[in-house]
């Protein structure tokens, strides 16, 4: 079950065209010295907090007060906007490749179609999960599993490819290739390395089902961290067999996975069959996945935060029991992070922003567990538990505050922009852009507190009329279209128009919203 949550094919592609061979000796280092006690770590707190069902909130929570409980619930549900967005564009992608066979789609979909289609895609999900989000979710574990049988399958056919004759593109083949360039460029890439193998504490809530978890947990994420290592060393191997490491394609990110099995089709005389067959696997389990998400993130925001800081508009639900306006505050989100993209060449440059916003936000709420492990081993006494990673609380606070700081500097250098020159007008705006995300997907989490103790005022229990909330939401919705708009056209001023829409969208929001209704007389 872990397995499938902590790496994927794309996982290898993503980090291969970020550090070519060198990757192989950076997930080696990975694996010893982060994934293995990271996810020990992960056994001890979901073992401790195994009354409150193990999740990342409860373990800040129970630790450090009902504050930080909520603004770890927001952090986390805020890391997966970037995340199911990057779904979504990934799902767009695929149905390129599964329909036409090639990566003809970015040179046909401007960047502002990119993001409409994309936008599409939430809807129809959100739709489609309130009918069968049951069936979704074994759905998506299957294609899981078979996602790790293509990568297994990829991995046995390159090297009988090789057994049979085959040639190595990536060349000279030595140990100095296989070693990364330590540099800046290197450590802004730690953080995708981070955001590939997190997810670990999804599955601590079973750690006190095993029957026997002091011994059995260890093994299972030993086993773990061997699966873990099979797939990233070989098959980062795999990929210089069929991708020159000093030499890759631009899109690899994008595309790097289609390619690959593009290519080992052709070195069996498969034609694109393989590449058809990933190409489906692949759109098959993201839809299901991006399902579960949109449902899941969106539930674990309202019902696992505190009612004190969590207003209650957002968990107000329909007649089928459907938080609506939690998705809608989803899909609000989601189109924000796609506006700041569409300023960018071209729609692979979309892609690579989006994905390495990923190894910045999801990388910096990780920090999250390191701190509740550090609080717990700092008071082991306050905090027993039937499984205990390193029982000198000294030795383990020591890894705690390791993986505390690796993680913390990864988030940091993370916002250095990859996949493009640095200094150029695209690195600066996509500085830019990272700090505007993070700024407001953080930053929003301190608004609705706020927005919360309006409602606390109001007799009416709302913290805006109904009139306001339609300027609101008219507003913003507004705003999201006209630069979405401009942001696909060729319109010469195009940017300068862009940023006074936005002015005047956020200038429309705070006018509609400035002044309060029905107040409780003190």
């Amino acid at each position: 079950m872990d397995f499938v949550t902590v790496i994927g094919f794309d996982d290898l592609t993503y980090n291969f065209q970020n550090q070519g061979m060198g990757v192989i000796t950076s997930w080696i280092i990975m694996l010893f010295l982060y994934v293995i006690p990271y996810s020990l770590m992960v056994g001890q707190l979901g073992s401790v907090f195994n009354h409150e069902g193990g999740g990342l909130t409860s373990w800040v929570r129970g630790t450090s007060g009902e504050f930080l409980g909520y603004f770890t619930a927001w952090t986390y549900w805020a890391a997966s906007i970037p995340y199911v967005v990057d779904t979504a564009n990934s799902i767009v992608v695929g149905l390129g490749w599964a329909y036409s066979g090639n990566a003809g789609l970015q040179e046909h979909m401007s960047n502002g179609w990119f993001a409409f289609w994309t936008l599409v895609t939430f809807i129809v999900f959100i739709f489609v999960q309130s009918r069968f989000k049951r069936s979704l979710e074994v759905l998506s574990t299957i294609g899981g599993i078979a996602m790790f049988g293509m990568t297994v399958l990829f991995v046995l056919m390159t090297f009988a490819g090789l057994a049979a004759g085959g040639h190595i593109a990536t060349q000279p083949m030595n140990i100095h290739t296989i070693i990364p360039k330590f540099d800046l460029h290197y450590l802004t890439t730690i953080g995708l390395l981070i955001y590939a193998v997190n997810g670990a504490e999804l599955i601590a809530p079973f750690v006190t089902k095993m029957r026997h978890p002091k011994r059995e947990f260890p093994k299972a994420m030993i086993m773990l961290a061997v699966m873990t290592a099979f797939l990233t060393i070989f098959g980062s191997f795999s990929l210089g067999v069929f991708f020159n490491g000093y030499h890759l394609p631009n899109d690899l990110k994008m595309n790097g996975s289609y390619y690959a099995f593009q290519a080992l089709g052709k070195q069996y005389h498969m034609g694109n069959t393989l590449m058809y067959i990933f190409a489906w696997t692949e759109v098959f389990y993201l839809a299901a996945l991006l399902a579960v998400l949109l449902d899941a993130m969106t539930r674990m925001l309202i019902s696992d935060t505190g009612a004190k800081y969590m207003p209650k508009v957002l968990s107000k639900k329909n007649a089928n029991g459907l938080p609506v306006n939690g998705y809608l505050l989803t899909c609000g989100l989601s189109a924000f992070i796609m506006m700041l993209g569409i300023f960018l060449p071209s729609m692979n440059d979309i892609f690579n922003w989006l994905l390495n916003l990923n190894g910045i936000i999801s990388p910096g709420v990780t920090c999250w567990i390191f701190f509740a492990f550090i609080k717990i081993r700092q008071d082991s006494k306050k905090f027993p538990s039937d499984y205990v990673y390193i029982k000198n609380d000294k030795l383990a606070l020591t890894v705690g505050w390791w993986c505390l700081i690796v993680t913390a500097l990864a988030t940091i250098f993370g916002i250095g922009p990859q996949d493009v020159g640095f200094g150029t007008s695209t690195w600066w705006y996509e500085l830019v852009i990272n700090f505007v995300a993070i700024i407001v997907l953080i930053g929003l989490g301190a608004v609705l507190p706020y927005v919360t103790r309006r409602e606390n005022r109001s007799t009416t229990g709302s913290a805006f009329t109904r009139l306001q909330w339609s300027g609101i939401l008219a507003a913003i919705f507004l705003t999201i279209i006209g630069d979405l708009y401009l942001g696909g056209s060729n319109y010469e001023h195009n940017i300068v128009s862009i940023v006074t829409i936005s002015v005047l969208g956020v200038a429309l929001v705070i006018i509609f919203g400035w002044k309060e209704f029905n107040l409780k007389e003190n």
